[in-house]
C-alpha cells in the first residue's frame, strides 16, 4: 500500500483527493492537514462523508506526514513552494496541483504570478503531470507539477494538431473558455458568491490570465513550435464544475477532417481518458462532469481555413485531483486508470 497525506484536505480538490484515494485499492491515508485552527473530522468540513471516511484532519504539521511516502499538495501557489523543498529534502515524493514548479523559466513565474522563487534549481527536476504526453518523465520522477485545470483541456486538444505542421503561425490561435464557480477554489470574495455567479456568465483576465504561460509552454516544448499569436479569454459561469474549452486554429493549407481526426485518434490511441468525437458539436460539460474523462470534438470552416476544436474537462477531477492520482499511478507502475471513474 502506498501511504499518503494530503495537505489541504479542506479545499475542493483537497476533498476530490480524499473520495479517490479512500477507494483506491493501493493507497492508504495516512494523514490529512489543512490551514484550520483545531483537529476535526474530515465529514465535518464534508457532510456527504459522514459514516463513510471520517478521517481526521489535522493543522499542519510536518511531524504529521512523516510517516508517508507520497505527499499531495492541494494549497494555494506560494504556499507550496517551500513544502515541496522540504519533503524533497526528506527523501518524499510529491504531487503539487499549485502553479509552483509548473514553468521551466523563473523569470517566467516571478513575471505572471507576481512573487519570487525561492528555488528555481528545483524547477528542473519537476515533470509537468500531462500523462499522454509525459508518461516515461512522470514514471521517473519525484515531483510532479500536476497542470492546470484550464491548460489540461486545452492542451489536450491543441497538442496533436501543433506537431503536423499545418498550422499557421502568422495567424492568431483564439481560446475561449468557459468554468465553472468551483475553479476558484473556496474563497468567500464578492464575485464568487451566489448573487453574482447564478445565471450569469462573465469573461474575466482577458488575455493576462497566469495559465496563458504554462501553454504556450507546454505547446513550444512538445511541438517545437515558437508560439507567438495566443488569445485566451476565460469567463467563469453559473454552473458548479467543469470546463469547456472552444479553440480557433488558423490551418497552413486545407486538410481534411478526416485526416485531422487520424492524427488525434493515433495520438490518443493508448489514453483511455482521451475520446474524441466526429464534430465539435458533440462536446457537453455534463458529459464529463464527475468523471477524469476529456472529451474533444473536431470541426472545419473551409471559408476561413480554420479547425474549430471544443474540449470539456472536470475541472477537479481531470484538471486536477483526478489527473493528480492518474500520474500517482503511472509514477508507482499501476494501471494508469486505477481508482479512477471511466
Amino acid at each position: 500500500m502506498i501511504k499518503v497525506s494530503i495537505i489541504g484536505a479542506t479545499g475542493y480538490t483537497g476533498r476530490e483527493l480524499v473520495r479517490i484515494l479512500h477507494f483506491h485499492p493501493e493507497v492508504k491515508i495516512d494523514s490529512l492537514t489543512a490551514k484550520i485552527d483545531e483537529e476535526c473530522l474530515i465529514s465535518d468540513v464534508f457532510p456527504s462523508f459522514k459514516g463513510v471516511i471520517d478521517f481526521k484532519c489535522s493543522p499542519f504539521d510536518k511531524e504529521i506526514v512523516k510517516n508517508s511516502e507520497l505527499i499531495f499538495l492541494a494549497v494555494p501557489h506560494g504556499v507550496s513552494m517551500k513544502l515541496v523543498k522540504q519533503f524533497l529534502d526528506d527523501k518524499k515524493k510529491v504531487i503539487d496541483l499549485s502553479a509552483d514548479y509548473r514553468l521551466n523559466d523563473v523569470n517566467d513565474y516571478e513575471k505572471w504570478y507576481n512573487m519570487k522563487h525561492l528555488y528555481p534549481d528545483i524547477l528542473k527536476d519537476a515533470v509537468y503531470g500531462l500523462p499522454e504526453f509525459k508518461r516515461q518523465e512522470i514514471k521517473n520522477s519525484n515531483l510532479i507539477a500536476n497542470p492546470g485545470c484550464f491548460p489540461t483541456g486545452i492542451l489536450l486538444a491543441l497538442l496533436p494538431i501543433m506537431s503536423q505542421d499545418i498550422v499557421s503561425l502568422n495567424k492568431r490561435i483564439i481560446i475561449d473558455s468557459k468554468t465553472g464557480a468551483s475553479g476558484a477554489g473556496r474563497r468567500g470574495t464578492l464575485g464568487l458568491n451566489f448573487c453574482e455567479v447564478d445565471n450569469n456568465i462573465k469573461a474575466y483576465k482577458i488575455n493576462r490570465h497566469q495559465h496563458i504561460i504554462e501553454i504556450i509552454q507546454q505547446i513550444e516544448e512538445l511541438s517545437s513550435l515558437y508560439l507567438k499569436n495566443l488569445i485566451f479569454v476565460p469567463h467563469i459561469a453559473s454552473f458548479e464544475r467543469g470546463i469547456l474549452n472552444t479553440i480557433y486554429v488558423p490551418l497552413s493549407n486545407m486538410v481534411s477532417l478526416d485526416k485531422i481526426r487520424e492524427y488525434y485518434l493515433k495520438h490518443y490511441a493508448r489514453s483511455e481518458f482521451v475520446k474524441i468525437f466526429d464534430s465539435a458539436e458533440n462536446i457537453a460539460i455534463k458529459d464529463v462532469a464527475n468523471t477524469n474523462k476529456c472529451h474533444i470534438g473536431l470541426s472545419i470552416d473551409e471559408e476561413t481555413s480554420s479547425l474549430i476544436i471544443v474540449s470539456a474537462v472536470d475541472n477537479l477531477l481531470k484538471g486536477a485531483a483526478g489527473q493528480a492520482v492518474q500520474n500517482m499511478n503511472i509514477m508507482y507502475g499501476l494501471d494508469e486508470g486505477l481508482g479512477l471513474v471511466r
